[in-house]
């Protein structure tokens, strides 16, 4: 598909008429995707799609559009030159953009991800397997995944990865279920068996009377994919440039004001580790890495095309939207296998949803725990909770009250399809933290 991508951008490029500029992309996936339902295989089917966008730019202006490809030069070239014509037949209606800022030195990057997907039939005995005797529901998802960038200015940019997402959940009853995830980029059965053997125990714990525990303040254990959801909050205008200079940003308090976190608390952008491509539709190339917060303090922001323009900045978002799409929080010194003696008595919560800010500028959120969340007492869990509402700051979780983090981290893949598989993902330990405010 690269070597098409670019054949077509060379197509396009020798059209193009006096001062006019083109921005070229592509986003595509070759992808599987299985439905479970009572551990039964519900729906099958696969996905191919590809996705071109153009940006015409003519001095101050510019226009875009994006159309489906065929993969059949004889349909998509003609297609593609009717689509430029159409831009440049708007281009001169539209008023001149301030803030339009595109990467005029050329930076070619490829990166190939190797194919280390078992066959499917591997991958479903597997699954099925693991959900004998129980009700197992979830979707599976792999395959091939690329993205292109071709300029006017002879810029080439590939990027192409294959991995699976198998995201589950193993049923008991109402809202009782215990959620997982497993991905990665090669199947690795014994990880996966661990997952389930975790799930497995946790699933007959769910069958005990549930608790019920008043408001108030308690130890609790966010493990890592709730802690994900938490730190992901700071990802809706909390880490941008746009967002920090207009003070709507939820981490306000720490560039006005000075507030801090737990000097263990370190979050950046680590697109060389993530699996997000490293070039964005302005052509800009991410650098490897991107602090914002380090050591429990405000560092950095991710600034987009827009924003550098608007303030005088250097680009350094690879997704273009200000948003960590390779998010990294860095690991403690509380081996995961301490989790639940360290907890001592509290709270174990797995997954949390339901997510808003109560107080963006003083960085508080509210939510609610979900499916497997536990009562532990003298170390060991002892039942299951009934759902609760919680409102705590950033700066009391991951600050003041934050007892530690573990060792181990969780490499969390977005499960999102929405439109096409996501390369989002993050990558966060488990937290163990005091005094946490559930109010309902």
């Amino acid at each position: 598909m690269e070597n098409y991508f670019n054949e077509l951008a060379d197509c396009l490029m020798r059209l193009l008429r006096g001062s006019e500029a083109l921005l070229m992309t592509l986003q595509g996936e070759e992808s599987d995707f299985v439905r479970f339902n009572k551990s039964l295989v519900r729906q099958a089917g696969s996905v191919r799609q590809y996705y071109c966008g153009l940006n015409l730019i003519d001095g101050a202006r510019q226009v875009e559009a994006t159309t489906t490809l065929t993969c059949d030069k004889d349909a998509d070239r003609p297609a593609l030159a009717a689509l430029l014509g159409e831009l440049r037949g708007q281009i001169p209606h539209v008023q001149d953009d301030p803030y339009l800022l595109y990467s005029t030195k050329v930076q070619n990057t490829r990166q190939i991800g190797a194919c280390t997907l078992p066959p499917r039939e591997q991958t479903l005995d597997a699954i099925l397997a693991a959900g004998k005797g129980r009700d197992l529901v979830g979707i599976h998802a792999a395959g091939a995944i690329c993205a292109g960038f071709a300029n006017s200015l002879g810029q080439r940019n590939w990027f192409s990865t294959h991995s699976f997402n198998f995201d589950w959940s193993f049923y008991h009853a109402t809202d009782k279920a215990v959620k997982c995830s497993y991905a990665g980029f090669a199947w690795d059965q014994a990880a996966f068996a661990r997952k389930v053997e975790l799930a497995g125990e946790q699933l007959e714990i769910l069958a005990r009377e549930p608790k019920t525990i008043p408001p108030g303040k308690y130890r609790v254990y966010l493990a890592p994919g709730a802690l994900e959801d938490v730190v992901g909050m700071l990802n809706w205008g909390g880490f941008g440039c746009k967002a920090h200079r207009t003070r709507s940003t939820s981490l306000l308090k720490m560039i006005a004001e000075g507030a801090t976190m737990s000097p263990a608390v370190t979050i950046r952008e680590n697109t060389a580790e993530g699996i997000f491509q490293n070039f964005q539709s302005s052509g800009y190339v991410a650098p490897p890495s991107v602090t914002m917060i380090e050591n429990g303090r405000y560092k950095d922001t991710l600034i987009c095309p827009r924003s550098a323009k608007e303030y005088g900045l250097e680009v350094n978002d690879a997704s273009g939207g200000e948003g960590a799409a390779s998010l990294d929080m860095a690991g403690g010194d509380i081996a995961e296998k301490d989790v639940l003696a360290k907890l001592d008595t509290g709270v174990y919560v797995n997954t949390v949803w339901y997510l808003n800010y109560s107080d963006r500028p003083g960085a508080r959120i509210t939510g609610m725990t979900r499916f497997a969340t536990f009562w532990v007492e003298g170390g060991r869990i002892v039942a299951p909770l009934n759902v609760m509402r919680f409102d705590e700051t950033m700066y009391r979780m991951l600050g003041e009250n934050l007892v530690g983090l573990t060792t181990e981290r969780e490499f969390i893949p977005s499960p999102s399809t929405y439109g096409g598989r996501s390369t989002a993902s993050a990558r966060v330990p488990g937290a163990l933290i005091k005094d946490f405010s559930f109010t309902l």
